[in-house]
């Protein structure tokens, strides 16, 4: 069993409270993020929906991975991407649809095998599981083809 900690410490109110994420392996360390980061699409701070976005991606791509490898075909480069789409419904806003976007290497496989482990990926990785109450969770998974070597 594993726990990691993610900590926020938010000063002010509403728009005009800025927040600091911190994680426990210090890769985030009282980073900002704030209203305009979130809905204006400032840049200088972070949003959680791009939080959740790098998690999901790097959970996933990390469960092709194994799939891959016990399937009989370890994965030579893997590429993500997740777009997290957050979205207003009244008064409220809700994450409608995650969209998942994979381009892999996998020496030895054919297309429907790796379709077959990416969308099995996809079942079994944590963070899906986790966002299951999320409506839409779409994967494109794109299988890089290697060119032949230079002679």
């Amino acid at each position: 069993m594993t726990e990691k900690t993610a900590n926020v410490h938010w000063e002010g109110s509403g728009k005009a409270g800025l927040g600091q994420i911190s994680t426990q392996t210090a890769a985030l360390k009282a980073y900002p993020y704030g209203f305009a980061s979130r809905f204006e699409d400032e840049r200088k701070g972070s949003n959680p929906e791009e939080l959740l976005g790098a998690a999901h991606a790097a959970c996933f791509t990390m469960a092709f991975s194994f799939a891959c490898e016990k399937a009989g075909f370890p994965s030579a480069v893997i590429d993500t991407q997740a777009k997290v789409r957050l979205t207003q419904q009244g008064d409220a806003f809700v994450i409608d649809r995650i969209a998942l976007s994979l381009t892999a290497s996998v020496p030895g496989i054919n297309d429907a095998r790796f379709q077959e482990i990416a969308e099995q990926a996809k079942r079994d990785c944590p963070l899906s599981k986790a966002l299951a109450s999320v409506p839409e969770i779409t994967l494109r998974a794109t299988l890089q083809t290697s060119k032949g070597a230079a002679s």
